[in-house]
Order: C-alpha cells, then sequence, then structure tokens
C-alpha cells in the first residue's frame, strides 16, 4: 500500500514538473523578445518549438511504452529535456533555444503517455477519476507557481543591495543581460532529480487493457480515414491553441497596449490565468454531474468569447481580470472534448488518444499564426485568429453525437425510477 501511495505520489510530482516546464514561455515572452530583439514571429517559433514535439512523438512514445515500460520511457524523457535544458542554460542564444524547446518538448510528450495508464494501476481504477482530477488540479498549480518563482528568481538577480543566495549561486552562470536564463539552470537540476528519483523507484506492473494499448501505424491510419477522429482532431488542435495562445501572447499584450511590466504584473496575470483554470476545474466537475457536457461546452465557449473581449478591448485594469477568466472559462473544455471523443468511437481507444494528444500541435500552429498576424496587423488584430478556433469549439457542443453522454444527476433518477418501474412489473 505504501509502495502505491509513493507511485502515485511520483506521478503527481511529474505532473507538477510537466506544468512547471511548459506554461513558463507566457511569462517569459516579452523578456526573450528583448533579450533577442525578436518579431513577433520569431517570438512565436520558440512555443512552436516545444509543443511541435508532442505532435512528433506522442504516437512512437505509445509504442515506445509498449516496449520498454513506463520507468525506463520516463528516465529517457527526463534525460533528453535536462540535455535541452543543460545547452541552453550554457549557450543561451535564439536559435540554441529552439533546439532546447524542441528537446524539452519531446521529453514532456514521452511523459505524459507514459504517466496516465501508470496512474491508474498505481492509484486503483476505482480511484482513477478522482487522482485524473488531482493530477489537473496540481498541474494548473504548477502553472500558477511558475510565474512568480521567476519573478522571484530575476528580481533577486538585479538586486542592487547586498548578496542572496541566488545571486551567489548563478552571478558567474548567468550572464547580466540575460538573468531569466537562469530558470533554464533550474530546470535541469531539477529533471537532474527527476532522473535519480525514478530510477530508484520500483514501479507496479501497468497492465493495458485490450482497449488502452497503442496499436500499430496500420490502425492510426485507419482511424485518420474516419471523418469523427478528424473533427477530433480539430477539435483538440483548436482547444490548445486557444489556451496557449492566449497564455503566451497576455502578458506582451498588456506591456504593449497598457504598458504593464512584463517581470511583475505580466507574469502574475499569467500565473493567475492559470490558477483559475485550475479553480474552474473544480466547478466543471459540479457542472457535469448537473448538465450535458454539450451545453456546459457552449456556455464556456460564449463565457471565453466574452471575456477575451473584455481584454482585447477594455482599459488595461480591466484587462488583468479578464485574461484570467478566459482561463476559468476554458477550464472545462480540454476534458469535455476530450471524452466526446473518446465517447464517440467504438474501438481502438488507446490509439485514438495518441491521435488526439498529437493535436497538441496546436499549440504551436495557433501560436506562430497569432506572431505572424501580430507582425503585419498588431498584436491585437492577431489574438483576434482566438475567436475562430472558439467558434470550432462552439460548433463541437452543435454537431457532437457521442454513443454515450456524461451521466448527471436527472439522468441517474430517471434510470432510477425505470429500474425500479421494471421490477413492479
Amino acid at each position: 500500500m505504501k509502495k502505491k501511495y509513493y507511485i502515485v505520489g511520483l506521478i503527481f510530482l511529474t505532473f507538477f514538473v510537466i506544468s512547471f516546464i511548459t506554461n513558463i514561455l507566457g511569462a517569459l515572452n516579452p523578456d526573450v523578445i528583448q533579450s533577442f530583439n525578436l518579431s513577433l514571429t520569431l517570438s512565436a517559433l520558440l512555443p512552436f518549438s516545444f509543443f511541435i514535439a508532442y505532435g512528433v512523438m506522442s504516437i512512437p512514445a505509445g509504442m515506445l511504452v509498449e516496449k520498454y515500460k513506463e520507468r525506463k520511457i520516463m528516465v529517457a524523457a527526463f534525460a533528453v529535456a535536462f540535455a535541452g535544458a543543460l545547452i541552453f542554460s550554457a549557450f543561451p542564444h535564439y536559435l540554441v533555444f529552439i533546439v532546447s524547446l524542441f528537446l524539452m518538448g519531446t521529453g514532456m510528450a514521452m511523459l505524459q503517455v507514459a504517466i496516465n495508464p501508470l496512474l491508474r494501476v498505481s492509484g486503483g481504477e476505482e480511484h482513477f477519476a478522482f487522482n485524473s482530477v488531482l493530477a489537473q488540479l496540481i498541474f494548473g498549480g504548477a502553472s500558477f507557481i511558475a510565474p512568480l518563482f521567476l519573478t522571484y528568481l530575476i528580481n533577486s538577480l538585479q538586486q542592487n543591495n547586498g548578496t542572496n543566495i541566488v545571486k551567489l549561486v548563478f552571478s558567474n552562470l548567468v550572464p547580466t543581460n540575460l538573468s531569466w536564463t537562469s530558470l533554464y539552470w533550474v530546470f535541469a537540476v531539477i529533471f537532474l532529480l527527476m532522473i535519480i528519483i525514478i530510477s530508484l523507484s520500483k514501479f507496479p506492473v501497468v497492465k493495458r487493457k485490450e482497449d488502452e494499448i497503442a496499436g500499430s501505424w496500420g490502425v492510426h491510419k485507419g482511424l485518420f480515414k474516419q471523418k469523427t477522429v478528424i473533427l477530433y482532431f480539430i477539435g483538440i488542435f483548436a482547444y490548445v491553441g486557444t489556451e496557449q495562445g492566449v497564455s503566451y501572447w497576455l502578458s506582451k499584450f498588456l506591456y504593449t497596449y497598457h504598458n504593464y511590466d512584463p517581470l511583475t504584473v505580466g507574469a502574475s496575470t499569467v500565473g493567475w490565468f492559470w490558477g483559475m483554470l485550475s479553480i474552474g476545474c473544480l466547478v466543471g466537475l459540479v457542472l457535469l454531474k448537473l448538465f450535458d457536457s454539450r451545453k456546459i461546452l457552449l456556455v464556456a465557449v460564449i463565457s471565453a468569447a466574452i471575456f477575451l473581449s473584455i481584454a482585447l478591448f477594455g482599459p488595461g485594469e480591466i484587462a488583468l481580470y479578464a485574461f484570467p477568466m478566459v482561463g476559468f472559462s476554458l477550464s472545462v473544455m480540454w476534458s469535455i472534448v476530450f471524452s466526446l471523443a473518446l465517447n464517440s468511437v467504438e474501438s481502438h481507444h488507446g490509439s485514438f488518444s495518441g491521435i488526439l494528444c498529437t493535436a497538441i500541435i496546436g499549440g504551436a500552429v495557433i501560436q506562430l499564426i497569432i506572431g505572424w498576424l501580430g507582425d503585419m496587423f498588431g498584436l491585437r488584430t492577431g489574438m483576434f485568429f482566438i475567436y475562430l478556433t472558439l467558434g470550432y469549439l462552439f460548433s463541437i457542443g452543435i454537431w457532437a453525437k457521442p454513443i454515450i453522454t456524461n451521466e448527471t444527476i436527472s439522468m441517474k433518477k430517471k434510470l432510477k425510477d425505470k429500474n425500479i418501474s421494471s421490477a413492479k412489473n
């Protein structure tokens, strides 16, 4: 029993690390642009290089896990991420950063594929739903903490009076004008510690259900010929693009149009975006017990569009609250779209999950489009593209016809009444 709790705790720690690494780019964005003198398009290539790794590695990672099992793949994933963080820490240049982010994205994609089945086995199938939600809350919590940690790190390095522990550690490692790169030394240390911890840990044997096994390339090709698979692939693509499109560009938007300091106000707002997204997950759990998920999706999209409009066109002090409320509105969309997708096909759910994870590349492509449009017409106009992705997500709430719908309290009561009536007859 203690061993199971240990592995579940290790998985939660992995979720924390994945989120801490993944969602810090938005807070870094204005500093990176200034440090390397980048256009918005060149800036967008950075998250592009990170998220495109999901498109490259999600399906192959599933096959690798089948062959080499979870522990080896997790060690390999952190080793690849460690290499990425180390090369940029040692050589902090733009092109090196692109390679570095691709390597770290590759590691994070491998981890995402490995840890979900491991959580089901370690925590028990009967607790999987609860543990999955808890993992998402931890994921969101790490995204909230990361920008605050960045602010602390840079403020400590730029402190003029006296010497502190951060200065002592990083003064000879980080260029004076690139203090934010100290974060990647921290990442390298975290990855190294995770390699050591996982290498010394004993993992349970994960026996996948027949439908959880990642199929061959032929199975994946067959799925891609189905209209339903393609439509939901675009849905996940649109959701991740929306989420990352807002979180990555909001700090730069606040600086460009309202002159808010990216290091303090911008980083804090990014943190609150992820914090409100986590709180929204808790509210979503309640709503999904009361209403059809498709109706919740429709309301959530409308809410997100309203708050996005307020953030883009309202005064700066209102935008500081509106952007986090976009995160709150987006919170239920991932789980709803993902579950609608899996509940809309009768077989090969393991392979379909891999395809849906591949659609995370939406976080790469849509940010790049926003940056490109921003260079031509201004960042505010570039962020209009998010209305298109929200529009597609809205359409899912209209055309989705899952084989199984989410069970609500009213549905449960009707089923109970029906069973009682049948028993009487």
